[in-house]
């Protein structure tokens, strides 16, 4: 039992976790590094439980005033075609631009043609959760003490399609496996800042993607890291979960449903011209399932729900990534459910570890005080890699990670059932 707020913190991973080389010469590992880079769990004690920490987040709050400046790219898949928004953390300005999300104005064209550069500071590629952006507090949290207070490192934040008041371009807006917008900021970040360490951090459903993405690229993947925070891994199961119970389905599912219809009302006149989506069912929804079920099976092919949920999966993902990889999980996470969790997975992978703490709820951790808990590992994490580990030195080969088996045979674990044919 929990007391008074403090969690349970556990690992799981690899029997031989991924060799590390120190910048001094000597050797460690992504355990130890994980290890090192934790706190204890101290969570504010009245917020006893998964689901009261995960309501609390309703709780307004201003958060760290984290300042952004918005670029709009232009897909550059044949296929996934429309735009979308970047933000990028910057210093303070007084812009205002009606219609961003607050401390959000617009790089003008001349400011982000300079934006090259050749220096070596880290930077962090983030993605928000469901029907989020730049501005949700729990990500301002945990990039704060990156770029504030004489912070050294570059943050941006992938908006997914639609959101954080971006504009639908195309008929394709996005979803739990669409991994190319992320593609492409990391591609245009390694061209754009050749010496600079890239790493990416992901929320819920950004957590989802980034986990796709990572094992997608597998040996390829152009990151020295990532963090992946409370992914459901395996939608499905998390989905039956959010329907087995009252708060579940009336509150958690209800409540996420109803975010994204308020979506795709805001963009009622991009989506009447660019899809063939039924808008006037789209009005008929009340559950997240629901809103997957009128949106998600029609714009992508899927024929059911659950058929997306099984392929945009990232749990099978886990076992291709080979970039150090860390993910943190709470649970008594009640959207991001214990069940859907892929601990074998993490055992069989020594460039993974799974942090999971006993209380936190979803993208909650709140401490006494206000703050969240899951910012300092996701930093300590960060910072570590950077100023210890000889990043150079991280070879997609180590420990040997291909699995064994008694036949001659092949699992892909990032194969995909729904494929882009004309790429």
């Amino acid at each position: 039992m929990d007391w008074f707020g403090r969690a349970k913190i556990a690992f799981t991973h690899s029997p031989t976790p991924l060799t590390l080389q120190r910048k001094d010469g000597t050797v460690t590992d992504l355990l130890k590094v994980c290890e090192a880079s934790t706190p204890p769990c101290q969570l504010n004690p009245l917020l006893f439980n998964g689901d009261i920490q995960t309501m609390w987040t309703a709780v307004q709050e201003h958060g760290p005033p984290i300042f952004y400046r918005r670029r709009i790219f232009v897909a550059d898949h044949k296929t996934y075609t429309g735009t979308f928004a970047v933000d990028f953390a910057v210093e303070p300005h007084t812009d205002v631009d009606e219609g961003l999300p607050p401390r959000t104005a617009f790089y003008s064209d001349e400011d982000f043609a300079k934006i090259a550069s050749d220096d070596s500071r880290p930077m962090l590629i983030v993605l928000h959760g469901l029907s989020g952006g730049s501005h949700e507090i729990y990500l301002r949290h945990a990039i704060a003490p990156l770029v504030l207070n004489g912070g050294n490192w570059e943050v941006c934040v992938v908006n997914s399609r639609g959101c954080a008041n971006s504009k639908v371009t195309s008929g394709l807006l996005f979803n739990a496996r669409a991994t190319w917008d992320i593609r492409q900021v990391v591609k245009w970040a390694r061209e754009t800042f050749p010496n600079r360490p890239l790493f990416a951090l992901g929320f819920s459903l950004g957590a989802n993607i980034l986990t796709n993405y990572v094992g997608e690229e597998g040996a390829n993947c152009p990151l020295k890291g990532a963090i992946a925070v409370g992914n459901p891994f395996d939608l499905e199961v998390a989905n039956k979960s959010l329907q087995r119970t009252f708060l579940g389905k009336q509150v958690y599912s209800r409540v996420m449903g109803s975010n994204m219809k308020k979506l795709i009302n805001a963009h009622k006149d991009a989506i009447l011209k660019h899809t063939n989506l039924n808008f006037d069912r789209i009005q008929q929804v009340t559950y997240l399932h629901e809103f997957d079920r009128e949106v998600q099976t029609v714009t992508w092919g899927y024929p059911t729900e659950n058929a997306y949920y099984r392929d945009a999966s990232s749990s099978d993902a886990v076992l291709a990534i080979r970039i150090p990889f860390l993910a943190i999980s709470a649970l008594d996470d009640p959207i991001a459910v214990y069940d859907a969790i892929p601990f074998q997975e993490f055992t069989q992978n020594p460039y993974t570890v799974l942090l999971t703490t006993s209380l936190g709820g979803h993208l909650s951790w709140f401490e006494l005080g206000g703050g969240r808990w899951h910012a300092r590992p996701i930093c300590n994490f960060l910072n570590r890699m950077v100023t210890e580990i000889n990043l150079d030195a991280i070879t997609p080969d180590a420990n040997g990670t291909k699995l064994e088996t008694q036949f001659v045979t092949e699992f892909n674990p990032v194969r995909r059932k729904l494929q882009i044919l004309n790429n």
